[in-house]
Protein backbone atom coordinates (compact mmCIF):
# COMPACT_ATOMS: atom_id res chain seq x y z
CA UNK A 1 0.00 0.00 0.00
CA UNK A 2 1.27 3.46 -0.90
CA UNK A 3 1.77 5.59 2.23
CA UNK A 4 3.35 8.51 0.34
CA UNK A 5 2.66 9.27 -3.32
CA UNK A 6 3.82 12.37 -5.17
CA UNK A 7 2.82 12.65 -8.81
CA UNK A 8 4.39 15.23 -11.13
CA UNK A 9 4.90 17.66 -8.24
CA UNK A 10 6.26 21.00 -9.46
CA UNK A 11 7.16 24.00 -7.33
CA UNK A 12 8.01 27.43 -8.69
CA UNK A 13 9.26 30.47 -6.81
CA UNK A 14 8.64 33.27 -9.31
CA UNK A 15 10.59 32.43 -12.45
CA UNK A 16 12.69 29.80 -10.63
CA UNK A 17 11.54 26.17 -10.85
CA UNK A 18 12.68 24.47 -7.64
CA UNK A 19 10.98 21.14 -8.42
CA UNK A 20 10.12 19.84 -11.86
CA UNK A 21 7.58 16.99 -12.04
CA UNK A 22 8.77 15.00 -9.03
CA UNK A 23 7.42 11.46 -8.68
CA UNK A 24 7.97 9.62 -5.42
CA UNK A 25 6.34 6.63 -3.72
CA UNK A 26 6.86 5.14 -0.27
CA UNK A 27 5.14 1.84 0.49
CA UNK A 28 3.97 0.55 3.87
CA UNK A 29 6.90 -0.94 5.81
CA UNK A 30 9.45 0.60 3.44
CA UNK A 31 12.47 2.82 4.13
CA UNK A 32 12.96 5.23 1.22
CA UNK A 33 16.29 7.05 0.92
CA UNK A 34 16.09 10.51 -0.62
CA UNK A 35 19.52 11.79 -1.63
CA UNK A 36 21.02 14.69 -3.55
CA UNK A 37 23.36 17.67 -3.02
CA UNK A 38 22.54 21.04 -1.48
CA UNK A 39 19.88 22.92 -3.41
CA UNK A 40 18.71 19.81 -5.25
CA UNK A 41 15.16 20.09 -3.90
CA UNK A 42 15.05 17.57 -1.04
CA UNK A 43 13.83 19.95 1.67
CA UNK A 44 11.40 21.67 -0.71
CA UNK A 45 9.86 18.29 -1.53
CA UNK A 46 9.61 17.43 2.17
CA UNK A 47 7.97 20.78 2.99
CA UNK A 48 5.34 20.11 0.34
CA UNK A 49 4.69 16.65 1.82
CA UNK A 50 4.35 18.22 5.28
CA UNK A 51 1.81 20.77 4.00
CA UNK A 52 4.13 23.71 4.73
CA UNK A 53 4.46 24.65 1.05
CA UNK A 54 1.80 24.29 -1.62
CA UNK A 55 2.84 22.66 -4.90
CA UNK A 56 2.47 24.79 -8.03
CA UNK A 57 1.37 21.72 -9.99
CA UNK A 58 0.92 18.00 -9.45
CA UNK A 59 -0.53 15.98 -6.61
CA UNK A 60 0.89 14.71 -3.33
CA UNK A 61 -0.90 12.37 -0.95
CA UNK A 62 -0.06 10.74 2.38
CA UNK A 63 -2.31 7.93 3.69
CA UNK A 64 -4.40 8.64 0.58
CA UNK A 65 -5.17 12.19 1.78
CA UNK A 66 -4.14 15.45 0.12
CA UNK A 67 -1.05 16.85 1.84
CA UNK A 68 -2.27 20.46 1.64
CA UNK A 69 -5.98 20.29 2.42
CA UNK A 70 -5.77 17.36 4.88
CA UNK A 71 -2.50 18.32 6.59
CA UNK A 72 -3.95 18.41 10.14
CA UNK A 73 -5.41 14.91 9.86
CA UNK A 74 -2.20 13.54 8.27
CA UNK A 75 0.01 14.96 11.03
CA UNK A 76 -1.84 12.91 13.65
CA UNK A 77 -0.07 9.83 12.26
CA UNK A 78 3.19 11.38 11.09
CA UNK A 79 6.46 12.24 12.88
CA UNK A 80 8.93 14.72 11.41
CA UNK A 81 12.54 15.40 12.39
CA UNK A 82 14.36 18.26 10.63
CA UNK A 83 18.13 18.60 10.28
CA UNK A 84 18.31 21.59 12.60
CA UNK A 85 15.91 21.41 15.52
CA UNK A 86 14.70 24.62 17.22
CA UNK A 87 13.26 24.17 20.71
CA UNK A 88 11.69 26.41 23.36
CA UNK A 89 14.72 27.61 25.38
CA UNK A 90 12.97 27.77 28.76
CA UNK A 91 11.40 24.31 28.61
CA UNK A 92 13.30 21.18 29.56
CA UNK A 93 13.90 18.44 27.01
CA UNK A 94 11.41 16.22 28.82
CA UNK A 95 8.73 18.91 28.75
CA UNK A 96 9.20 19.38 25.00
CA UNK A 97 8.93 15.64 24.40
CA UNK A 98 5.73 15.46 26.48
CA UNK A 99 4.30 18.45 24.63
CA UNK A 100 4.94 16.87 21.23
CA UNK A 101 3.42 13.58 22.39
CA UNK A 102 0.33 15.26 23.88
CA UNK A 103 -0.32 16.88 20.51
CA UNK A 104 -1.02 13.34 19.30
CA UNK A 105 -3.39 12.62 22.16
CA UNK A 106 -1.52 10.82 24.93
CA UNK A 107 1.88 10.23 26.48
CA UNK A 108 3.15 6.65 26.73
CA UNK A 109 5.60 7.24 29.59
CA UNK A 110 7.17 3.80 29.40
CA UNK A 111 7.86 4.17 25.68
CA UNK A 112 9.11 7.75 26.15
CA UNK A 113 11.52 6.72 28.93
CA UNK A 114 12.76 3.80 26.83
CA UNK A 115 13.89 6.10 24.02
CA UNK A 116 15.29 8.74 26.40
CA UNK A 117 17.52 6.02 27.85
CA UNK A 118 18.56 4.68 24.44
CA UNK A 119 19.58 8.11 23.20
CA UNK A 120 21.34 8.95 26.51
CA UNK A 121 19.41 12.21 26.87
CA UNK A 122 19.18 14.17 30.11
CA UNK A 123 15.52 15.36 29.95
CA UNK A 124 15.82 17.60 33.00
CA UNK A 125 18.02 20.23 31.35
CA UNK A 126 16.67 23.42 29.79
CA UNK A 127 16.72 23.35 26.00
CA UNK A 128 18.87 26.48 25.84
CA UNK A 129 21.74 24.47 27.40
CA UNK A 130 21.58 21.67 24.81
CA UNK A 131 24.16 21.16 22.09
CA UNK A 132 22.98 20.64 18.52
CA UNK A 133 23.28 16.88 18.98
CA UNK A 134 21.11 16.94 22.11
CA UNK A 135 18.46 19.04 20.34
CA UNK A 136 18.38 16.36 17.62
CA UNK A 137 17.97 13.72 20.34
CA UNK A 138 14.91 15.53 21.75
CA UNK A 139 13.25 15.49 18.32
CA UNK A 140 14.22 11.85 17.67
CA UNK A 141 12.92 10.67 21.06
CA UNK A 142 9.64 12.55 20.51
CA UNK A 143 9.33 11.02 17.03
CA UNK A 144 10.09 7.40 17.89
CA UNK A 145 8.09 7.51 21.15
CA UNK A 146 5.02 8.70 19.23
CA UNK A 147 4.49 5.37 17.47
CA UNK A 148 3.67 7.22 14.23
CA UNK A 149 2.84 5.34 11.02
CA UNK A 150 5.16 7.49 8.89
CA UNK A 151 8.49 9.06 9.79
CA UNK A 152 9.79 11.91 7.62
CA UNK A 153 13.42 12.44 8.57
CA UNK A 154 15.37 15.27 6.93
CA UNK A 155 19.11 14.91 7.79
CA UNK A 156 18.06 13.58 11.22
CA UNK A 157 21.51 12.53 12.48
CA UNK A 158 23.11 15.95 11.95
CA UNK A 159 25.20 16.62 15.06
CA UNK A 160 24.99 13.09 16.48
CA UNK A 161 28.11 11.14 17.37
CA UNK A 162 28.74 7.74 15.70
CA UNK A 163 27.35 5.79 18.67
CA UNK A 164 24.07 7.71 18.58
CA UNK A 165 23.93 7.33 14.78
CA UNK A 166 23.97 3.58 15.36
CA UNK A 167 21.14 3.86 17.90
CA UNK A 168 19.18 5.92 15.37
CA UNK A 169 19.69 3.26 12.70
CA UNK A 170 18.48 0.54 15.07
CA UNK A 171 15.33 2.57 15.83
CA UNK A 172 14.60 3.06 12.12
CA UNK A 173 14.95 -0.66 11.42
CA UNK A 174 12.68 -1.48 14.38
CA UNK A 175 10.07 0.94 13.02
CA UNK A 176 10.22 -0.85 9.68
CA UNK A 177 9.80 -4.25 11.38
CA UNK A 178 6.69 -2.85 13.06
CA UNK A 179 5.23 -2.03 9.62
CA UNK A 180 5.97 1.70 9.73
CA UNK A 181 7.20 3.70 6.73
CA UNK A 182 10.23 6.00 6.65
CA UNK A 183 11.25 8.74 4.22
CA UNK A 184 14.91 9.44 5.02
CA UNK A 185 16.75 12.37 3.49
CA UNK A 186 20.43 11.95 4.26
CA UNK A 187 23.87 12.89 2.96
CA UNK A 188 25.47 9.95 4.82
CA UNK A 189 25.50 7.47 1.96
CA UNK A 190 26.59 4.55 4.14
CA UNK A 191 23.53 5.19 6.34
CA UNK A 192 21.21 5.20 3.33
CA UNK A 193 22.84 2.06 1.96
CA UNK A 194 22.49 0.22 5.23
CA UNK A 195 18.89 1.21 5.94
CA UNK A 196 16.99 1.85 2.74
CA UNK A 197 14.92 -0.52 0.62
CA UNK A 198 14.61 2.01 -2.17
CA UNK A 199 16.59 5.10 -3.17
CA UNK A 200 15.61 8.22 -5.09
CA UNK A 201 18.29 10.59 -6.38
CA UNK A 202 17.29 14.21 -6.99
CA UNK A 203 19.40 16.73 -8.88
CA UNK A 204 18.50 20.31 -9.79
CA UNK A 205 14.86 19.74 -8.91
CA UNK A 206 14.42 16.55 -10.94
CA UNK A 207 14.37 12.88 -9.95
CA UNK A 208 17.14 11.30 -12.00
CA UNK A 209 17.06 7.74 -10.63
CA UNK A 210 14.70 5.71 -8.47
CA UNK A 211 14.85 2.05 -7.55
CA UNK A 212 16.11 -0.57 -5.13
CA UNK A 213 19.86 -0.69 -4.55
CA UNK A 214 20.06 -3.88 -6.64
CA UNK A 215 18.17 -2.22 -9.48
CA UNK A 216 20.47 0.80 -9.43
CA UNK A 217 23.72 -1.11 -9.17
CA UNK A 218 23.62 -2.03 -12.85
CA UNK A 219 24.65 1.59 -13.38
CA UNK A 220 27.76 1.27 -11.24
CA UNK A 221 31.19 -0.24 -11.71
CA UNK A 222 32.77 -3.14 -9.86
CA UNK A 223 36.32 -2.61 -8.58
CA UNK A 224 38.77 -5.45 -9.35
CA UNK A 225 42.33 -6.05 -8.16
CA UNK A 226 44.05 -8.84 -10.13
CA UNK A 227 47.49 -10.43 -10.26
CA UNK A 228 48.30 -12.83 -13.10
CA UNK A 229 51.13 -15.21 -14.06
CA UNK A 230 51.65 -13.41 -17.39
CA UNK A 231 51.37 -9.69 -18.17
CA UNK A 232 47.94 -8.65 -19.43
CA UNK A 233 48.34 -6.78 -22.73
CA UNK A 234 46.09 -3.86 -23.69
CA UNK A 235 43.92 -4.16 -20.59
CA UNK A 236 43.07 -0.46 -20.70
CA UNK A 237 41.71 -0.93 -24.23
CA UNK A 238 39.12 -3.51 -23.19
CA UNK A 239 35.53 -2.29 -23.31
CA UNK A 240 34.18 -1.18 -19.92
CA UNK A 241 37.57 -0.86 -18.16
CA UNK A 242 38.22 2.40 -16.27
CA UNK A 243 40.81 3.90 -13.91
CA UNK A 244 43.50 1.28 -14.55
CA UNK A 245 46.45 1.45 -12.15
CA UNK A 246 49.34 -0.82 -11.15
CA UNK A 247 49.00 -2.20 -7.63
CA UNK A 248 51.26 -4.63 -5.73
CA UNK A 249 52.59 -6.26 -8.87
CA UNK A 250 49.14 -6.49 -10.42
CA UNK A 251 46.40 -4.14 -11.55
CA UNK A 252 43.42 -2.41 -9.98
CA UNK A 253 40.62 -1.10 -12.18
CA UNK A 254 36.88 -0.59 -12.42
CA UNK A 255 34.58 -2.44 -14.80
CA UNK A 256 31.12 -1.49 -16.03
CA UNK A 257 28.60 -4.10 -14.92
CA UNK A 258 27.60 -4.98 -18.48
CA UNK A 259 31.25 -5.65 -19.44
CA UNK A 260 32.26 -7.69 -16.38
CA UNK A 261 31.81 -11.11 -17.99
CA UNK A 262 33.93 -10.30 -21.05
CA UNK A 263 36.67 -8.61 -19.04
CA UNK A 264 36.92 -11.57 -16.65
CA UNK A 265 37.24 -13.97 -19.59
CA UNK A 266 40.00 -11.82 -21.07
CA UNK A 267 41.92 -11.47 -17.80
CA UNK A 268 41.69 -15.16 -16.86
CA UNK A 269 43.58 -16.19 -20.03
CA UNK A 270 46.76 -14.89 -18.42
CA UNK A 271 46.68 -17.15 -15.36
CA UNK A 272 45.00 -15.67 -12.31
CA UNK A 273 47.06 -15.70 -9.12
CA UNK A 274 44.82 -13.47 -7.03
CA UNK A 275 41.51 -11.76 -7.67
CA UNK A 276 39.76 -9.29 -5.35
CA UNK A 277 36.35 -7.91 -6.15
CA UNK A 278 34.55 -5.06 -4.39
CA UNK A 279 30.85 -4.61 -5.20
CA UNK A 280 29.67 -1.18 -6.30
CA UNK A 281 28.42 1.10 -3.55
CA UNK A 282 25.73 3.73 -3.41
CA UNK A 283 28.52 6.30 -3.28
CA UNK A 284 29.85 5.02 -6.62
CA UNK A 285 26.38 5.41 -8.08
CA UNK A 286 25.96 8.88 -6.65
CA UNK A 287 29.36 10.06 -7.87
CA UNK A 288 28.77 8.73 -11.38
CA UNK A 289 25.57 10.73 -11.63
CA UNK A 290 27.53 13.89 -10.99
CA UNK A 291 30.43 13.14 -13.34
CA UNK A 292 30.31 15.78 -16.01
CA UNK A 293 27.08 17.21 -14.63
CA UNK A 294 28.68 20.57 -13.96
CA UNK A 295 27.75 20.28 -10.29
CA UNK A 296 30.07 19.27 -7.50
CA UNK A 297 28.96 16.27 -5.43
CA UNK A 298 31.27 17.40 -2.64
CA UNK A 299 28.68 19.99 -1.59
CA UNK A 300 26.15 17.29 -0.75
CA UNK A 301 26.54 17.38 3.03
CA UNK A 302 23.91 19.01 5.20
CA UNK A 303 22.23 22.35 4.59
CA UNK A 304 19.28 23.32 2.50
CA UNK A 305 18.06 20.84 -0.07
Amino acid sequence: MEIVKATNVTKRFGAFTALNRINLEVQRGEIYGFIGPNGAGKSTTIRILLGILKASEGEAKIFGKDVWSDAVEIHKHLAYVPGDVSLWPNLTGGEVIDLFMKLRGSVDKKRRDHFIERFKLDPSKKCRTYSKGNRQKVALVAAFASGADLYILDEPTSGLDPLMERVFQECVLEAKEAGKSVLLSSHILSEVERLCDKVGIIRQGEMIETGTLDELRHLTRTTLVVKTKQPIPALQEQKGVHDLAEKNGGFSFQVDAESLDEVMKYVSQYGLITLESAPPTLEDLFMRHYEGAGQSPTSQAGGEG
